[in-house]
């Protein structure tokens, strides 16, 4: 087990121990595959197999992806982007028939949060455990999103994550979660185990310019080049141009793109989705060549506890923090009072944004944030907004889970020591030490107001006008992406069709006149609202949500789900996301003509919940400044306690390891068949069996709603910390750095 040992009088060879184990440079890194893309010769493409055993899967046989895609300067001109982008991405087949199954492509939010997060801890096809010696590896995730569809995970924009623009050897700062410039001296006074020499991108807290995507709408294009690449390198795994194949899984239509996203990814998900349609038009109308380029066949746009539209979702921030569905009064009435008039009050957050969306629109339309005046007035309307929140947050929730106080628990972050180590950088033949989140990146999208500009409610609704799928999932104890303001959302993208009704599903490439011929007077903006509220069964016990749903427009509130909803609920996440790919009724599974279909219950979702007892928090170095209390700091900068596979205690009985049962896959060892219960059903957290494959169709509605399909699994291993979640996302307000 690795201990670091507190105060610096150490002996001289644990002191030289330290000192080694602080330097984690990634080793040099190995591909199997250096192209250029068969599109751009400028651009290129090194990707590899990883180690077996580096994200223990379902099956054996399904073939994964970790890699690069480099576009040098310049490629989004006339942006100025003077700088190289080197997109990490990590691949994952599906567990049944990858050459039919759909493509879903996973983004976390932020801005500058990575999408390993989501592959990692939420919806991906493993998940990191502590062993009985204190490393770390890794088993598969019964409900993880492979389980339909085949995941693409990528870090963006530029510097987040695995993603840098020029590898550059430097030091990480643990106390204050950013890089250190590369001829920065560490503080002599504090610790050694804060401090990581390692190799990142150029941003650092001496220049603190990000080479990167300072708004939603470069990130877009950036997202764009990628994909134009990456599904020109990976045919076989791209809807629009792979041959038809038969499948009895994949029946209703053509397989096409998913793009999932969360958090600011309520930003992110309607502007990509909406630049690649608009790029996709130009190949038709002749305005960029079909012959070097790539149509992006975009099938369904879902959104988790997304942050849409500041405009609607700020006016439900005091309203969720005084009265909410687990009736936790977190601030008093007040302190509502006050944060509404902060709100809504004269020259307040509503006059705000409106006076940087009129300022927008007439100076910056492309949303290039090159403006001054422009970036001015929005980001002061940003600070101005954070007010709405300031009452909770000085209370000492999580913003992230109101049933629970600061520091948090969950999610755990394992998986960053897990990235971390030397075998698993070697494994995926990262270029860059990783980092969950960067202050840089956000930093870039604050100075332009970002959050603020607007535009995505009505994306969302043209999207929807062309027979693309649109599912809001918003789990119910998160505060600052609430589901009251989620619900909110979903209300005002029906008004804005009040001529469509729902049309078949279209491929996205068309002109949007030929999905809004003949308008019907029954319309989205009559049939939404007039939908019910359907119980979302997700087994034979268990009711996950509800779920409002009428055409290709649905909102799913899910019970007992923090910000992260698939790591609260992983059960009912997947089901509700296969069923959202399958054109299917949400609430049971059923097929049916979504031209049509509207739920069926009552007005408003009226299901209240309880608040269990805050758990135990860990203390992550990794994470220090949000999965630490005050007291843990403390103690570590007093030169007390010790640090044990990256988690700090204050003395050393309290370190504690699962047993040696706990069995896991690291690069190049993976688990064994029976390990992993392939050679029959595996058996699940309440001991009953549960296949590796397939989603539920309800047949009828249980009685209860409580069920252990409410707890994600994790088989005997540590209850580990959340990942990091920068103080700074809170203090402007943002749904979350994550």
């Amino acid at each position: 087990m690795d201990f670091f040992r507190l105060p610096a009088a150490l002996a001289a060879i644990a002191a030289s121990y330290i000192l080694a184990a602080s330097a984690q440079y990634p080793p040099p890194p190995s591909y199997q595959n250096i192209l250029t893309s068969p599109l751009n010769p400028n651009i290129t493409v090194a990707y590899k197999r990883p180690d077996a055993g580096t994200c223990t899967t379902a099956f054996s046989t399904q073939k994964q992806y970790t890699g690069y895609i480099g576009i040098p300067p310049y490629t989004l001109a006339p942006i100025q982007q003077n700088y190289s982008i080197n997109t990490f991405f990590w691949f994952i087949e599906a567990r049944q028939v990858p050459e039919a199954a759909p493509l879903t492509i996973w983004l976390n939010g932020g801005p500058g949060s990575s999408s390993m997060i989501g592959l990692f801890n939420e919806v991906g096809p493993c998940e990191v455990v502590q062993m009985s010696d204190g490393s770390y590896g890794t088993q598969y995730s019964m409900w993880g999103w492979d389980r339909s569809s085949n995941m693409l995970f990528i870090d963006q924009p530029n510097q987040v994550g695995f993603s840098y623009d020029s590898a550059t050897n430097a030091t990480y700062d643990m106390l204050a979660g950013e890089v250190l410039g590369p001829l920065a001296v560490p503080n002599s006074t504090l610790p050694d185990f804060l401090y990581l020499d390692g190799t990142f991108g150029t941003a650092s807290s001496e220049d603190e310019t990000a080479a990167t995507a300072n708004t939603t709408e470069i990130a877009a294009q950036a997202t764009w080049h990628f994909l134009q690449t990456w599904l020109a390198a990976f045919p076989q795994y791209n809807p629009s141009t792979r041959a038809n194949v038969t499948s009895s899984l994949y029946t209703s239509q053509e397989a096409g793109i998913n793009l999932f996203t969360e958090s600011y990814g309520g930003k992110f998900g309607p502007v990509f989705a909406n630049y690649f349609i608009q790029q996709n038009q130009m190949r038709e109308n002749g305005s960029l060549p079909k012959n070097s380029t790539l149509g992006i066949k975009i099938e369904t746009v879902g959104i988790i506890n997304g942050l849409v539209d500041d405009l609607v979702q700020n006016a439900y921030i005091p309203i969720f923090a005084y009265n909410n569905t687990y009736d936790i009064q977190t601030i008093s009435q007040t302190d509502e009072l006050n944060a509404i008039q902060d709100y809504s009050g004269p020259g307040q957050c509503v006059d705000q944004i409106n006076l940087c969306r009129a300022a927008m629109n007439s100076t910056d339309p492309e949303g290039y944030g090159d403006v001054d005046a422009t970036n001015l007035l929005c980001s002061n309307a940003q600070y101005t907004c954070n007010n709405v929140s300031l009452a909770f947050l000085d209370a000492g929730y999580d913003p992230y889970d109101i049933r629970q106080h600061l520091p948090s628990p969950d999610p755990p972050s394992a998986y960053q020591e897990y990235l971390n180590n030397a075998s698993v950088l070697a494994a995926i033949g990262a270029m860059v030490n990783y980092t969950a989140s960067s202050p840089f990146v956000q930093a870039g999208f604050i100075s332009t107001g970002d959050t603020i500009r607007g535009g995505q409610i009505q994306d969302l609704a043209y999207l929807l006008s062309l027979g693309i799928r649109v599912a809001l999932i918003y789990g119910d104890s998160d505060f600052l992406c609430n589901w009251f303001g989620g619900e909110a959302i979903s209300l005002a993208i029906a008004q804005q069709l009040v001529n469509y009704t729902s049309p078949v599903a279209s491929t996205g490439i068309v002109d949007a006149a030929d999905a809004m011929l003949a308008p019907n007077p029954a319309s989205y903006a009559t049939l939404f609202p007039a939908a019910g509220y359907a119980d979302i069964v997700v087994n034979s016990t268990y009711v996950g949500g509800a779920v409002r749903q009428y055409g290709n427009l649905s909102f799913s509130r899910i019970y007992d789900a923090g910000h992260f909803v698939p790591y609260f609920q992983p059960e009912t996440a997947f089901t509700v996301f296969t069923r959202v790919l399958q054109g299917a009724d949400i609430s049971t599974g059923d097929i049916v003509n979504l031209s049509s279909f509207g739920s069926i219950g009552p007005a408003n979702s009226t299901h209240s919940n309880s608040a269990p007892s805050d758990p135990e928090p860990t203390c992550w170095i990794r994470s220090l400044n949000s999965t630490c209390s005050s007291d843990d700091i403390d103690a570590m900068l007093k030169g007390k306690g010790l640090v044990a596979n990256g988690i700090f205690y204050q003395d050393e009985g309290s370190v504690s390891l699962p047993s040696s049962s706990v069995a896991a896959g690291v690069p190049g060892q993976p688990m064994s068949s029976s390990s992993r219960g392939h050679s029959g059903s595996p058996t699940a957290s309440d001991g009953s069996t549960t296949a590796l494959t397939g989603v539920y169709t309800a047949s009828n509605t249980p009685s209860s709603t409580s069920s252990s399909a409410a707890a994600p699994m994790h088989v005997e291993a540590m209850r580990l910390g959340p990942v990091v979640a920068v103080l700074l996302g809170f203090a402007f307000g943002f749904c979350t750095l994550l």
